[in-house]
């Protein structure tokens, strides 16, 4: 994922901000792995391979995406497909 191109990601639920956080990047400076956490509703969007992965609640493979964000938060994962971010 280019640099330039986060500017211009919000939350797709309530178009709030999105607080990056990087995990790893490549020579380029692209980002490989991270993610993303809304300001506003606490959801967590993850960075897999440089793509976001943004999709609604509904469509999220979540038992998939949480060994990743709990490896990368150490945070504690909900039942609504959010990760409750450490204070």
């Amino acid at each position: 994922m280019k640099p330039e191109t986060i500017a211009k990601l919000c939350c797709p639920f309530d178009k709030a901000d999105l607080k990056l956080t990087t995990i790893s990047q490549d020579l380029e400076g692209d980002i490989l792995e991270g993610y993303f956490h809304c300001t506003s509703c606490d959801r967590v969007y993850p960075i897999v391979s440089g793509i976001p992965i943004m999709s609604p609640d509904e469509y999220r493979e979540f038992k998939l995406e949480q060994p990743l964000l709990e490896r990368w938060t150490k945070g504690e994962v909900s039942e609504t497909f959010r990760l409750t971010m450490p204070d």
